[in-house]
């Protein structure tokens, strides 16, 4: 399995397909250890809070609620 790992300046590089693969891995949660499936969550949820638009079709495997804490 390939990572991606991304520095700050990298979020505006980063392409939908590349957004998709991350997806699809997650989707089919074949990993060889839960590490690596962590890894990808984290880095999705890491690509939405600065490139929301690419990340909106998958947000359902983020598992993000929004919270009231006013």
């Amino acid at each position: 399995m390939t990572t991606l790992t991304l520095k700050e300046e990298d979020y505006s590089n980063i392409t939908a397909d590349e957004v998709a693969e991350i997806a699809a891995r997650l989707e089919l949660d074949d990993y060889k250890t839960p590490f690596e499936g962590l890894q990808d969550w984290h880095l999705l949820r890491a690509i939405a809070f600065h490139r929301e638009d690419l990340v909106e079709p998958y947000f359902y495997l983020l598992d993000i609620e929004a919270y009231d804490e006013s």
